[in-house]
Order: structure tokens, then sequence, then C-alpha cells
């Protein structure tokens, strides 16, 4: 029978292996998906068992830049756990997706999992499956960006789980970094005011008139209050409006204006933002592993 994309989809996510691997066992097992875990658990070890309950919301960001700074990658690689995700191996892992997305430019994910690892001479997939196996846990490969630019690329990764690029016209190396451990720790949403969508503002213009309408104040002044609040939320979630980390006195604006240079685009990622944690009791999870053997 034909094996859809659906079913391998369906596979992966429970047993945490490679797509081609997930493929072959349910063609053997003409699509039965709990005849094809038991094709796995056989053929990559008992380590390799039901999975999709779990969360991998844990991992690390890699981040590889070009020598010249015009081109660079971030990659989200997730683990289960904080101890194996700050593992060498798990990093150097994460380090290694990054360098193979900055050479081989893949289109998406799947084409990613096929590339050889730069460093190794398996797949993206094989390599990862290697690890689902030695360490026992589902990981995945969860997201990535590219970025190339004519200007120069600033980096910033801050203790393993928060990794920013960001692309500059104008400026140095050091601005460059800079700004990207700025948007690490500030997390703005967008570069300038303009930037942000109309829907947006108009909502948050409507939050502060209701607000404004209760202090009984003038029409008038009730416009000039919503005004003055909707530019500070503006000012908050925009980068050039934001006060820089390291000298509050200073917005972005003007320490980018001082120095000749501006923001054309940043990529902020957090290990697992957007993920559904299960809320577990770590010591019971450890004593039910203990009692596994």
């Amino acid at each position: 029978m034909a094996i859809t994309a659906s079913q391998v989809k369906e596979l992966r996510e429970i047993t945490g292996l490679g797509m081609m691997e997930c493929k072959q066992a349910l063609t053997e097992t003409d699509g039965d998906i709990d005849a094809a875990i038991e094709v796995l658990r056989k053929k990559a070890g008992a380590k390799v068992e039901k999975k999709a309950s779990r969360t991998a919301a844990e991992g690390a960001i890699g981040i590889t830049v070009s020598g010249d700074r015009k081109s660079a990658a971030m990659v989200e690689v997730n683990s289960e756990t904080d101890f194996v995700a700050k593992g060498d191996e798990f990093m150097s892992f994460a380090q290694a997706v990054a360098e193979t997305i900055v050479v081989g430019c893949p289109t998406d994910i799947s084409a990613l999992q096929e590339m050889q690892l730069v460093g190794s001479s398996d797949s993206v997939a094989k390599s990862l499956e290697a690890m689902v196996v030695k360490l026992g846990e589902k990981m995945t490969v969860r997201r990535y960006k590219n970025l190339k630019t004519d200007g120069h690329i600033g980096s910033y990764v801050h203790g393993r789980k928060i990794g920013v690029l960001v692309e500059l016209e104008g400026g140095d190396d050091v601005l460059a970094k800079d700004i990207a451990m700025h948007i690490a720790a500030l997390s703005p949403a967008y570069v300038n005011k303009d930037d942000v969508p109309a829907e947006v503002v108009d909502k948050e213009k409507e939050i502060f008139s209701a607000q404004a309408k209760e202090s009984g104040k003038a029409d008038e002044i009730i416009e000039k209050m919503v005004v003055g609040r909707v530019n500070k939320f503006l000012n908050e979630i925009c980068l050039l409006g934001q006060p820089f980390v390291k000298e509050p006195d200073l917005t972005i604006e003007k320490l980018l204006k001082g120095a000749g240079a501006s923001v054309e685009s940043f990529i902020r990622y957090e290990v697992g933002e957007g993920i559904e944690k299960a809320e577990d009791d770590f010591a019971a999870e450890v004593m039910a592993q203990v009692k596994g053997g």
C-alpha cells in the first residue's frame, strides 16, 4: 500500500526517528503504526519508545555567521530535559546544524534533515536519530532561519537558550553585537513603528480609550491621553524606541544615528517559546526511571 506523508509524520513524532527510517518501517508493515514502532525498536534499540505524549521543550540555539558576516543561520534544537540539552554532544550537534544550514541553504526542515551534517558522514536526520538512541530522549530540529545581507550581521547567544541575529547597514561589529544583546534582553517585536500592523495599534487605542474614559475628563484631554499611551506602547515594542540596555538614557534610534547605522531586520529565538510544557512531577519521574532500571 502507498505510505502517506501524514503517516510518516505521525510515526516520526511518536518515535523521534528519521523520515526515511519511518517510511521504510511503515512500508514493511503495510502502514501499521504499532507494528512499525516495533520494527524501529528492534532496529534502533530498546531506547526507542512511544514518545508522542512527551514534550521536547528544552534545548539549545545554534548560530553560525560566515567570516565576512554576510550570511548566517540560527537553529533551535529541542530535547525533553535541560540536562541533555546542556551536554556537549547536544550543543555540538546544534552548532553543526547551524553550519550545515549556512553551507547548504536548505529550503525547509525536510530538506535540512536529508543534508549531510557538517563534520559528519551522516545526514542531519541520521545524526539526530543516533542521539535519540544514545540519550533516550525525544529530540527535534524545530525551526531555523537563514539571513543574508549586503551589510553585515551581528549575533548573540545568551545562556544557550536565547539567540539573536541582526542585520545592520553601517556601524561596526561591536555595535552589531551590542544591538543583538539588547534584542536578546528586551525582546522587541518590531524594528520601528511603521512595521507594527494597523490592527495591533487600533486594538491598543480601543483599550486605552476605554481606560481614559473612566477618568471622566473632557474628550480633547482623553484624546491626548490616548495618543500619549499609544506612543509609549509603540516605543516599548519597537527596537528603535527602546532605551539602550547598556545606556538607558539613550534610545536605540539615537545610538544608531550617532553611528551612522540602521537595523534592516532581526531574528530572535527563545528555546521552547510557543510549546506547551507538561507540568510533571520531576521527583516522581526520576523515581520511575530508577525503578525501570
